[in-house]
């Protein structure tokens, strides 16, 4: 099979991925063999590869928003069968044993396993994943609809469901890619205003069309001060303005898995009136489930430019570069 592996851990070039021919990987006891059908290009996969996560290293195989279909079940498999269209996710596996699973909390396991960080990915045709954490998924869909769904949907839905908003609530959305345009649409369903800080003409056009009532630049507010707010862009010096124009009470979220660093925060301006901060780590299976359910009433469609497996460098820096519109997915088989 082929299967795309991280060459060199550092700043994104042409020499960053290697196309590499290998056997299929064979499935172990709870697992299963997926052939690829699309995988999404997450921001997630840039910060592998670039090396802002700490357990990077050359030989990974990225990516961790995989549809595809079972070829092969491993020993004490008997959910899923040979045809069967699964979704394999970030989370690879929990332990199932520390405080935070036993708690229902498994997306704070203290000993995960991740999906193209730990354990080879979706940049290739085939790949072996946890049957326990595997999705079913409906054959009615492109496959490249369905994965954005998988890590951007899942995020921005734990995101949206932990700031706990009702109807006619003032959300902001700071950084409009692929998880952002995807909790707009979630928004928009429960009757929410929306306000969208991005720079870059092309993503705040973008935001417009997809129906945000406010739209400006990343450190511009809107008049009216919000509810919540979900910080999506990697920059940390972006959460004091967003705290800054937090309604009492309000609450900002972190959805990314990594932040340049936070300025100094001054209380009064910025906490006091019980606003808080605070960030999203991961997803659990449950979040999973719920936003594939909502997605099946067809509210949430992902926009996605499509790339073929041997361009996921192109992908990755038109990424990078803020030039996909949505999400990027790779093309793989199916």
């Amino acid at each position: 099979m082929k299967k795309i592996v991280v060459a060199r851990v550092g700043p994104l070039g042409s020499d960053s991925l290697r196309m590499e021919n290998s056997p299929e990987p064979v499935p172990g006891s709870g697992e299963v063999l997926v052939r690829v059908e699309a995988c999404g290009v997450c921001r997630t996969d840039l910060h592998v590869i670039e090396g802002d996560l700490p357990e990077s290293t050359p030989g990974i195989v990225p990516g961790h928003e995989v549809v595809g279909r079972i070829a092969k079940t491993g020993p004490g498999v008997s959910e899923f069968s040979p045809g069967q269209r699964v979704g394999v996710a970030w989370l690879y596996r929990s332990c199932g044993r520390c405080r935070y699973c036993r708690k229902g909390a498994e997306n704070l396991c203290v000993s995960p396993l991740f999906t193209g960080y730990h354990r080879p990915g979706g940049y290739a045709e085939a790949l072996v994943a946890d049957a326990a954490f595997v999705y079913p998924l409906p054959e009615g869909l492109p496959a490249e609809q369905i994965a954005p769904l998988l890590c951007a949907g899942i995020i921005g839905y734990r995101a949206l469901s932990r700031l706990g908003l009702s109807r006619g609530s003032h959300l902001g959305l700071y950084g409009f890619g692929a998880s952002a345009h995807l909790v707009l649409q979630m928004a928009r369903d429960q009757g929410m205003r929306i306000s969208v800080g991005s720079r870059g003409e092309r993503h705040q056009a973008f935001a417009r069309s997809m129906g945000a009532d406010w739209v400006g630049g990343p450190a511009d507010l809107p008049e009216d001060p919000l509810d919540g707010a979900i910080l999506f862009a990697p920059a940390g010096p972006l959460v004091l303005p967003i705290l800054r124009r937090l309604d009492r009470g309000g609450r900002l979220l972190i959805a990314g898995i990594h932040l340049s660093d936070i300025p100094s925060i001054e209380y009064e301006h910025f906490l006091f009136y019980e606003k808080s901060l605070g960030s999203v780590t991961a997803n659990t299976r449950e979040d999973g489930r719920k936003l594939l359910e909502w997605a099946s009433k067809g509210s949430i469609v992902p926009r996605t430019t499509v790339y073929p497996l041997e361009e996921a460098v192109r992908a990755l820096r038109d990424l990078k570069e803020d030039r996909v519109e949505g999400a990027a997915v790779l093309k793989v088989g199916g």
